[in-house]
């Protein structure tokens, strides 16, 4: 059950660039979008994803790994700006990120309307929000018919998860932003554990190594507190949420050991942050065990003792910068408009002021810009302002180093790496490093860094793999066991199992339909048997358990005389039955205005017929003995028309056993130019020492069989026309359920049988019916007196078909046995 399916990744945003991450996956069918985030360094329009180039009503699910703007903040117009909700397309996110989300978009849309590039009213968020279904990590989600996925911790801020998605067996682990540090109140990023087969990883820092947490918080806290010392203020540019409530967990305990400071404030100026604090306190269980154990001693690390909130009335930043030294976490992080650009601009031109940047600032953006440290700024008016603060620079962005990253990388041992998140240099950087890490290790590893809508498809070859449970699974089977059982699949995945366990295991049952049509016919019973065998080649006939007269049509369609002049079908419906019945039905509504029908009864006959044919219909099987000579004539026929003079041979009595296998067994020779081809007639195989001849020859055989062969000797299959309730001389009188070939066995007492008319072509040739004649012994060619039966048997080389019995196993599915009776009956 192996096949070679496509999968296809196209990014909207994030693919060689930091900023608006959209990843669309597409496979058998199946559309996943993870994230769908805005540009930091652009707004409007501009900052979208390209979102015009996916028709969104076809997407399943869309997932998104955490609150930040760049990563959800275009999921509102994604949803209610787009055909999104023309489709069945549902949103996920974990219940943290889901809380925080709605205050982070809130704050969006109050930056936004100041400008006329809002994207999106406070209705179509109060929308969008309605829309999100909430999920908890390692909680395993089927969103759709084939699909499942599951949310692993991340790390880098609340909420923040990666998952793990499975689309008809394929797995595709997507990281979003993640870490691999613990950090004061955050787990570090899980390993799934399970191997999937596309990894989507973040390249933020490229082959960059950060320094350990312990020396950057050191680090970190000293330079606070010299710019302090030195009648300072301190500007922390961080988002609202996330970093933030990591510094301000820092700095509360560095303040708590140095009581010279607590007369040095600290504030948040955000009223988000301020309004998200609840939340925060709200997911204690979701942090890591340090703030665990502390909330546990009724210690709420979120509770802090020497950081206040700072409202925004008027003319606060002012207030702020006259006033005594302290330090300040204004959003947003980019300094690109609000507190943190405001304070910024008053702080730049005194040299006793810093500046630390604390999180990754995105080209473009003023964090990116002011660390090169250039002798001035230019104001939101256009005003050019001299900046004489400090400026440093130390990274809590909660985002893998290379370190973190390639180590990450290896462990998850996926087949194809897709690196997004990042920028063009970092990006190639990092491709470059791990493919010569692979390569050292001769490892077959592909790396891929798509740019934005440039699609990737990836190519894999996999095998589907079917779970033996109940009964089959009691005894694990050894290896070469052929397991035999009812296949299930639902949604991609396979179960195998006993018929009997069914209704235990998958909740179905089975029954069997049981049809019945009535018809009235005005012609014998014999003429209905002779028309049928014209049909179908042979019938049998019997009686049932009732004892009424039937005939079984191919195993499958019972005609009984209920009455004189009234027969009833009955079958169990199935598609080929059905196919059967719809025959049988047809033939016998034509029976009385068949020209055979007429022909057959309009000869001087008395009175008191019954309408029974005197000879057998021409096109039945043939019973009697003369049934071997018929079938290899209508072969020979049938060559002989494909490749001139077909020749019999016969093994002699007297023949040695070097000679061969086929030596001693009838063939035919067929004869084409210079190459001969000899069929044997018992194993229906050909041999010859021409290729092309042999191949040619056994596409015709195959032809020839088909052919000469009714309908019932190629297809049926079904239950005997038995029944143990009927006496000994009621039961069956024949059966034919025979394949065509390879022939039978020659029968023991043979009734007499003319042979064929000899024929001497004028050529000087020896034709196929010669030849029979001149390989019997020579007292025994008379054209006028009859040939002994078994000799004109041999000199056919005729074996008879061997019988296959099918019960309730049989090809026909049935289980009913020998019994009528069905579960449900349709009556027509």
């Amino acid at each position: 059950m192996a096949d070679v399916p496509t999968i296809k990744i196209t990014l909207l945003g994030a693919g060689q660039e930091v900023g608006r991450s959209c990843c669309v996956i597409q496979y058998r069918g199946k559309t996943i979008v993870c994230d769908a985030g805005v540009h930091p360094a652009y707004s409007g329009i501009a900052s979208l994803p390209f979102v015009d180039e996916l028709d969104w009503s076809t997407v399943d699910v869309l997932l998104i790994t955490h609150f930040h703007l760049d990563h959800a903040a275009a999921l509102t117009y994604i949803t209610e700006k787009t055909n999104f909700r023309d489709g069945k397309g549902k949103v996920y996110m974990t219940h943290p990120t889901k809380a925080l989300h709605k205050f982070m978009m809130q704050d969006f849309m109050r930056m936004s309307s100041s400008t006329s590039d809002a994207l999106f009213s406070p209705l179509d968020l109060s929308m969008s929000l309605s829309s999100i279904i909430p999920v908890s990590a390692h909680q395993v989600i089927t969103p759709c018919p084939g699909v499942t996925f599951t949310p692993y911790h991340a790390g880098h801020v609340l909420g923040a998860c990666m998952f793990l998605i499975d689309i008809a067996g394929l797995k595709i682990l997507y990281t979003g932003d993640y870490s691999r540090e613990e950090d004061c109140h955050l787990v570090k990023a899980e390993v799934p554990p399970f191997r999937p087969d596309v990894l989507i990883i973040e390249s933020t820092y490229g082959v960059q190594t950060l320094e350990c947490r312990e020396d950057k918080e050191q680090r970190f806290t000293n330079l606070v507190h010299s710019i302090i010392r030195r009648g300072g203020h301190v500007l922390l540019p961080t988002f609202a949420l996330g970093r933030a409530q990591e510094l301000l967990l820092i700095l509360d305990e560095y303040w708590k050991k140095h009581p010279d400071l607590h007369n040095v404030p600290i504030y948040y100026a955000s009223s988000l942050a301020r309004k998200c604090m609840a939340v925060y306190q709200t997911y204690i269980h979701t942090m890591n065990a340090n703030v665990r154990s502390r909330f546990a001693k009724r210690d709420n690390p979120f509770v802090f003792k020497h950081i206040s909130n700072l409202p925004h009335t008027r003319g606060w930043e002012r207030k702020v910068a006259d006033g005594p030294p302290c330090v300040v976490l204004a959003s947003p992080g980019f300094v690109t408009v609000g507190a943190s650009r405001e304070l910024l601009e008053m702080w730049a031109p005194d040299s006793r002021n810093g500046i630390i940047i604390t999180g990754y600032s995105i080209e473009g953006t003023m964090a990116r810009d002011i660390q090169s440290e250039p002798d001035e700024i230019m104001s939101l008016k256009g005003v050019p302002i001299p900046r004489k603060l400090s400026v440093d620079e130390i990274s809590f962005s909660a985002h893998v180093d290379y370190s973190q990253n390639s180590e990450f990388i290896e462990m998850v041992k996926a087949q194809h790496i897709v690196l997004v998140h990042g920028e063009q240099t970092a990006m190639g950087r990092l491709r470059a490093a791990m493919t010569d890490r692979y390569k050292s290790r001769d490892e077959d590893v592909k790396i891929h860094t798509p740019r934005n809508l440039e699609t990737l498809e990836l190519t894999f070859r996999g095998e589907r793999v079917a779970k033996a449970i109940g009964t089959l699974a009691a005894q694990p089977p050894q290896s070469g066991d052929l397991l035999s059982g009812l296949l299930v699949a639902k949604d991609y995945s396979y179960t195998l199992l006993d018929p009997r366990d069914l209704r235990d295991f998958a909740g179905l049952s089975t029954c069997v339909v049981t049809q019945r049509q009535k018809m009235v016919l005005g012609v014998g019973w014999d003429l209905v048997r002779w028309h049928l065998e014209g049909m179908f080649g042979k019938v049998e006939e019997g009686l049932d358990k009732d004892g009424v007269p039937t005939i079984r049509v191919m195993g499958a369609v019972d005609v009984k005389q209920s009455q004189e002049h009234e027969l009833i079908l009955e079958w169990d419906s199935s598609a080929s039955n059905d196919m059967i019945a719809d025959s049988t039905l047809a033939l016998l509504t034509g029976i009385d205005k068949s020209p055979a029908s007429v022909k057959l009864t309009t000869h001087p006959h008395s009175h008191s017929h019954t309408h029974a044919p005197e000879h057998p219909h021409p096109h039945a099987d043939v019973e009697d003995e003369s049934a071997e000579v018929t079938r290899i004539q209508r072969l020979a026929m049938f060559l002989e028309a494909h490749f001139g003079e077909v020749e019999l041979h016969m093994p002699e009595e007297t023949d040695e056993p070097e000679q061969g296998e086929d030596a001693h067994e009838p063939s035919l020779l067929v004869r084409l130019d210079e190459a001969d081809a000899l069929i044997n007639l018992v194993s229906m195989t050909v041999s010859s020492t021409n290729e092309a001849l042999r191949k040619r020859v056994e596409t015709i055989l195959d032809m020839a069989v088909s052919t000469v062969s009714s309908l019932n000797e190629s297809f049926t299959s079904g239950i005997a026309l038995t029944s143990e309730d009927i006496a000994q001389h009621d039961v069956v009188k024949d059966k034919s359920s025979s394949s065509p070939m390879p022939l039978g066995v020659v029968p023991e007492e043979p009734a007499h049988v003319t042979p064929p008319e000899v024929e001497h072509p004028s050529d000087g040739n020896v034709s196929m019916k010669q030849e029979i004649a001149e390989e019997l012994p020579a007292e025994d060619v008379v054209e006028t007196e009859p040939i002994e039966p078994k000799e004109a048997i041999q000199a056919a080389a005729v074996v008879k078909g061997g019988e296959r019995s099918l019960g309730a196993d049989g090809e026909d599915g049935s289980d009913s046995g020998s019994e009528d009776d069905g579960i449900l009956e349709v009556h027509n």
